[in-house]
């Protein structure tokens, strides 16, 4: 059955990241620092003919024109909608919901934020924007959100997202995964370095 690659790169890092801040889908652009990130990363010349989609949010779209891209918006491919919970660091968010946060917390894929949603969530539309590249049958690119690359980490694996990934996921990388006519996901290589002159660490 034939597989068709998916290339998956996470965003640079924004002031939210910087301050361990829950992102979601609040439209945060890039900081200095994350700017000055991926104007040192280069694309690997086995993924530039791939088709390139981004996140329609702008932390996304910023990294794919400093990548030399300039991909149209995937919306399926937007981040975990973080809820009422977007804006706040988990030491806040304990603060604020006490011990009904860290039961939350420990349902892992089924983890549901206040006015959120869940992981099993983003994973179904994963699942689906995948099984439409295998019908298509174009190797395909995006610029997206670790919620994202977790997601088909889980597809991949059937990781539960109650202990820590399967993988260590460096986050100046290539992701590339495969997804087969059935829509099944598999794992192609982890961690292709995006600073040249770095290999892969799988």
């Amino acid at each position: 059955m034939t597989r068709i690659p998916v290339a998956l790169i996470r965003h640079a890092p924004t002031p939210w990241n910087e301050a361990r801040r829950l992102q979601g889908r609040t439209d945060v652009p890039l900081s200095e620092r994350g700017r000055e990130a991926a104007g040192r990363w280069t694309l690997p010349a086995d993924y530039r003919a791939f088709e390139w989609v981004a996140s329609p949010l702008i932390r996304a779209r910023q990294t794919a024109a400093l990548l030399g891209l300039s991909p149209p918006a995937e919306p399926a491919i937007v981040e975990m909608d973080w809820g009422d919970w977007e804006g706040f660091t988990g030491v806040e968010l304990r603060e604020k919901y006490g011990e009904e946060f860290d039961n939350r917390a420990a349902q892992g894929i089924d983890l549901r934020p206040h006015g959120g949603e869940s992981p099993r969530d983003v994973r179904a539309r994963v699942a689906e924007w995948m099984a439409r590249i295998a019908a298509a049958g174009r190797p395909t690119g995006a610029v997206t959100h670790q919620g994202v690359i977790r997601a088909a980490l889980s597809l991949a694996t059937g990781w539960n997202m109650v202990r820590k990934p399967p993988f260590d996921m460096n986050w100046e990388s290539v992701h590339l995964f495969y997804v087969r006519a059935d829509g099944t996901v598999e794992i192609a290589r982890l961690n292709i370095s995006l600073l040249p002159d770095e290999g892969t660490d799988e």
